[in-house]
């Protein structure tokens, strides 16, 4: 279920340069530590969000479906190191709703997903790459990862504004190895995307009343529409890994988005990437609602938002990629 195809493993060792991007193949990132956290939502109104009539709302129970956030702080690309900020509804695809729990059941046949609502990232090469191939809704934020004793936690700020705060209470060690795939639907340019992920790492996690995060909307208008979901006030999951690898696969599919009427103009097209360069400067660290650097002074910018795990918190070491070091299983995250 979780296995990365055979033709990304033979891609190992050969290199592309795509819309002006170079990659080594395949495309995958290394000692990235990820955090997590799951909240419950309307899923009435986690439907109005959600484009066209082929993609739904993955129901929990009731009427409830589920926010994930999840930042990860990828050190090792072949893009270089970024922050990605992933705010995405659980969802499934197909003509109609499906039931409860059977798509956790059957993930392949009601094509379970998250659909990706915002996804702000540290740099515009990402964006270039994200974006412009597998129409990932990336754009460049001032972003931060930072890991604490108790607590790991991120910000993610456009134009001087708090957009979203998310902060975690440590879930404990990192001891399950998780291997893991997921699809990610965006919308670009009139169309649904669906592109694949495979991630892998050791897992600390908290489910239930255990699970401990405060997650903080700001005023950006960007996050307007995220208020209106109902967002619980307590996350019924969180999770970090310490450190995480993975592969984000070349193939994608789409779809034309359609509507009862001729929908208006998209307003973000190729135009929105097609000027873009290879940059992979960071913005300044985020610093609205109180945010304080913890950066020494003359710290170079590409590096502002991220603060390094301690060795003792590393749960995997990464060696040089050969052709035998991809694994069968794989999992989660979104990348370039």
């Amino acid at each position: 279920m979780f296995r990365v195809p055979q033709r990304i493993k033979q891609q190992t060792g050969r290199f592309s340069r795509v819309d002006g991007i170079p990659y080594e193949l395949p495309i995958n990132s290394r000692a990235s530590p990820a955090l997590m956290a799951a909240f419950t939502i309307d899923a009435g109104a986690a439907a109005q969000l959600l484009p066209g009539n082929e993609v739904h709302p993955l129901r929990l129970w009731g009427n409830k479906a589920a926010l994930f956030v999840t930042v990860i702080d990828y050190r090792d690309t072949d893009i270089g190191p970024y922050i990605e900020f992933s705010i995405a509804i659980p969802c499934t695809h197909g003509a109609r709703p499906a039931p409860t729990v059977l798509p956790l059941l059957f993930q392949k046949h009601y094509g379970v997903g998250q659909y990706v609502v915002d996804l702000p990232v540290s740099t515009e090469i990402s964006v270039k790459g994200g974006k412009g191939i597998w129409g990932m809704p990336k754009h460049q934020a001032n972003l931060d990862f930072r890991i604490g004793a108790q607590t790991i936690s991120s910000q993610y700020d456009k134009d001087g504004q708090l957009a979203v705060r998310i902060e975690i209470d440590r879930p404990g060690k990192a001891w399950l190895p998780l291997r893991a795939s997921g699809a990610n639907y965006c919308q670009f340019r009139g169309m649904l995307m669906k592109s694949f992920i495979y991630f892998r790492g050791k897992f600390a996690f908290r489910l239930g009343k255990k699970a401990s995060a405060r997650l903080t909307m700001g005023e950006h208008p960007r996050v307007q529409p995220l208020k209106k979901l109902g967002i619980s006030q307590e996350p019924f999951f969180v999770g970090f890994l310490p450190s995480s690898s993975g592969e984000l696969d070349d193939h994608f599919e789409c779809w034309f988005l359609s509507s009862p009427s001729l929908p208006p103009p998209q307003p973000e097209g190729l135009e929105s990437v097609v000027s873009l360069g290879l940059s992979q400067q960071w913005l300044a660290p985020p610093a609205a609602a109180g945010r304080q650097s913890t950066l020494s002074p003359g710290t170079p910018a590409m590096t502002d938002g991220s603060e390094h795990v301690p060795e003792t918190e590393a749960s995997e070491k990464e060696e040089p990629r050969r052709p035998d070091t991809l694994t069968d299983d794989a999992g989660m995250g979104a990348h370039p």
